[in-house]
Order: structure tokens, then sequence, then C-alpha cells
């Protein structure tokens, strides 16, 4: 019978040699595949305890696949840019921008180029002609796992919100401006990692070479990514409105409750990490404790604030304190991702 265009056939299970278990394969489904006798065949246990076979090197494709994207002039830029982060994230190797009818707008060059330097990680502009422009992805899932990503992406912006938060206390205009310009990495990062998992979603097969350990795992690295990328957010967020500040630096009355906050919070985010790559339920719960703890800590740092700030410095202020506090509760989310990844090590199922 067939299911959405699926053909189900069943076969019986035979034992052979007293402890083997064999069952034929459907013989369209082996000549379609350019199988026969000796042939090596993959077997992967999923999730759902089913199992999918694959003939070994299927899968890997030896080209890198191609989108076109045909515009005009009538597009903006804008929209050819998100045209290409379309294709990019889907999986395309080569991405080709190309109008058919007279040269590329040079808006729309330069758009695609600023964003394909800034954005697109292992990317690079493979040829510049009048009528198209192409763009390679060099790098593969091989050399880059989700996993090394992700870790190297969350480094960044815990390093961002420390240096966000120097540049506080020491009135530090271009560090402040170093760490805003430090977001388009978190940025190429998390679009990577978008991409791998999506590649995933597709193929199977390369759940493990992405360096997870089964597809239930892509949702939870997708909702950390995103944790990450906002709490990198926060951090310019307070580089900026460290700029708007009329101080010259914050003295001891102020940063002596902002900056253990401001370290707390950044604890709890790393914590938070360190128990997703340790896959450890019990790390997870104890991040969720601090960032819980944390909170109760915010209204101290306000009050020093508000009798100690000039009164047009408060509002600016304020709104540290809140990017300090969202850092905390972003660890906590990624925490609980963590503790939904990790539970089947913990419980029994009766």
């Amino acid at each position: 019978m067939s299911d959405g265009g699926a053909q189900e056939e069943v076969r019986k299970l035979q034992l052979t040699g007293g402890s083997t278990y064999i069952v034929s394969l459907p013989k369209g489904w082996v000549k379609r595949m350019g199988l026969g006798k000796g042939s090596n065949v993959s077997i992967t246990q999923m999730d759902d305890m089913t199992l999918r076979l694959r003939p070994e090197g299927a899968g890997r494709e030896e080209e890198p696949r191609r989108a076109v994207i045909v515009v005009s002039d009538e597009i903006s830029p804008e929209n050819v840019v998100r045209r290409v982060i379309s294709a990019y994230l889907i999986g395309y190797g080569v991405i080709h921008i190309r109008n058919p009818v007279k040269r590329l707008d040079l808006a729309q060059k330069v758009a695609v180029k600023d964003f394909t330097r800034r954005k697109l990680i292992g990317t690079e502009i493979l040829s510049d002609l009048p009528q198209e422009l192409t763009l390679q992805v060099l790098l593969g899932r091989s050399e880059l796992s989700v996993t090394d990503a992700l870790r190297r992406m969350s480094v960044i912006a815990a390093s961002m919100h420390r240096e966000a938060v120097i540049a506080l206390g020491a009135d530090d205009a271009p560090l402040a401006r170093e760490v805003v310009a430090l977001d388009d990495e978190v940025d190429r990062f998390g679009l990577y990692i978008i991409r791998l998992l999506k590649e995933a979603t597709v193929d199977p097969y390369s759940i493990r070479e992405i360096g997870l350990r089964s597809a239930r795992e892509g949702l939870g690295y997708r909702l950390i990514t995103k944790s990450v990328e906002r709490m990198a957010d926060h951090a310019v967020n307070i580089a900026q409105n460290s700029l708007a500040l009329t101080l010259s630096g914050l003295g001891d009355d102020l940063m002596g409750g902002l900056g253990p906050l401001s370290e707390e919070a950044v604890g709890v985010f790393e914590g938070s990490i360190e128990a997703l790559f340790d896959w450890s339920y019990s790390s997870a719960e104890g991040v969720i404790g601090r960032a819980e703890r944390i909170r109760g800590e915010e209204a101290e740092v306000v009050r020093r604030i508000i009798k100690n700030a000039a009164p047009g410095d408060v509002p600016a202020l304020r709104l540290i304190v809140e990017s300090v506090m969202r850092t905390a509760e972003y660890g906590a989310d990624v925490a609980e991702v963590v503790l939904n990844l990790t539970i089947r090590d913990e419980i029994r199922g009766v």
C-alpha cells in the first residue's frame, strides 16, 4: 500500500544460522540503486526505532548544488540579499546572482558582496562578471561541525559581554565600537549552524557528521543558537548604551554592583554551554538555580544607579542592567534545552 507516495511492502523476518535475522530487499530498489551481490549497505537505527537503509557512499554529492537567482533592476538590494540568505541556508554550494538582460545593478552587487564578507562563513566570491556574481561555499560540514561552530560562537558572545562592560566602566568608546563590530562574527556562525541543521533534515545520514548524536537534537541546537545570537545582541546593546552616557567612566559606587552582576550573568551563560557539551542534566539544573538567584540582585544594582548616577544617564544604565539580566535569562533558556536533550539519561521508562 502507499502513503503520501511512499511504497510499503510487508516481508517476513527469517532466522538463519540459528542467531541471525534476515529480510529480503525489494528487487526494484536494489536495481535502481545499482546494487548487486557483495554490495555494502549501511543501516541506521533512528530515534523512532525505524531503520534506514543506504547504499554505502550514497547521498554524498561530488559536485556542489547550484542555485541561480535571476534579478532585475526592480528588485531592491535588500531583497536580493534575502534570496542569497535563503539559498545559503537550504544548502546550495554555488549561488549565481544573474541579470539576463543587462549589467547587474551596482547597489545589488555591493549589498551582496558586503553581506557575503560580513555574514557568510566560508563563502567566497568566485567570479564577478558584468551580468553575474557567483558565490561559492568552500567550508564543509566535515571541516567545521555544528558543535565546533557553536562553541566558537559562544566564546565570542561571552567575550563581547565582558568587553562591553569593561568599555562601560572605562568610558572606552573604541572598545565599545569593537564589541558592536564583533556581532557580525556571531551572526556568521549562527547562519552556518542553521545551514548545517537544515541539510541534516534532508540528509539524515549527515547527522553524526555535523556533530550531533541523533536527529532529535537538531531543534534543540537551533534554539540554543538563537539564544546565543540574542545574548550577543544584548552585549551590543550594552556597548551602544555605554556610548550614550555622559559620564567619563563609572565610579566604584556603580561598577561595584554592576560589574559582579554582569560576571554572574556571563557565568550562567557559560555554565549552560558547558552543560551542553558535557551532556550533563545536573549541571544544567545548577545553572537554572544560579539564574534564579541573580534576579534577586538586580534591585540593589538599580537602587545604586538611581542614587549615584546623573539623572540623564539613568535610562541608559537601566537598559544596560536589563541587557545583563537578559544574558542570564538566555543562559537559563539554553540550560532548559539541555535538560530536555539529556532527560533520557536521567529517567527509566516503565
